[in-house]
């Protein structure tokens, strides 16, 4: 992960080679006053193999994690926005390799690769629908390019990440 410029604005660029790794930004906040999440990105491909249903696809070109911690680690939870190269937009599957984690897929396919997407969800909306509940506090909000499962290559870029108050906040 760098700090670069990228189409004449600040952004990390991310790269991954048959690896995974994350950049993680420790945060604590509610969700019931900062529901909304919004972001850039862009990525250079989708990965071919990747496949948010199987062990051996759990990869993707770019995605964005909010982390909710627990005091066991087991019961951590997450929900990954992921940037999918087969998965409908919309769609969300879990992980699989934890039911604790949700994939979210908010881009799909390679229709708009090499373009900057700018994303806006509702973070409080998407936990409830996922986990059937009202979520703990966040803890954590991380990038993360991978492609250790699928053997393959990405490269992404990650503009502002925001926190945002919900209307009428």
């Amino acid at each position: 992960y760098q700090v670069t410029r990228q189409d004449d604005q600040w952004c990390i660029k991310a790269t991954s080679r048959s690896s995974a790794s994350a950049l993680y930004y420790k945060i604590k906040y509610d969700l019931r006053d900062f529901p909304i999440l919004t972001w850039r990105w862009k990525v250079d491909r989708v990965l071919a193999k990747g496949s948010a249903l199987h062990k051996d696809g759990d990869d993707y070109a770019a995605r964005v994690y909010v982390v909710f911690p627990s005091w066991a680690f087991w019961k951590t939870k997450a929900l990954n926005y992921i940037w999918a190269n087969k998965l409908p937009i919309g769609q969300a599957v879990p992980n699989p390799f934890t039911a604790n984690a949700m994939m979210i897929a908010v881009q799909s396919g390679p229709e708009l690769t090499g373009q900057w997407i700018e994303e806006t969800r509702n973070v409080l909306e998407d936990y409830r629908r996922s986990f059937g509940t009202d979520p703990p506090r966040a803890g954590a909000i991380a990038i993360m390019t991978d492609t250790d499962n699928t053997g393959e290559e990405a490269a992404a870029w990650y503009g502002p990440i925001r926190i945002l108050a919900g209307p009428g906040r």
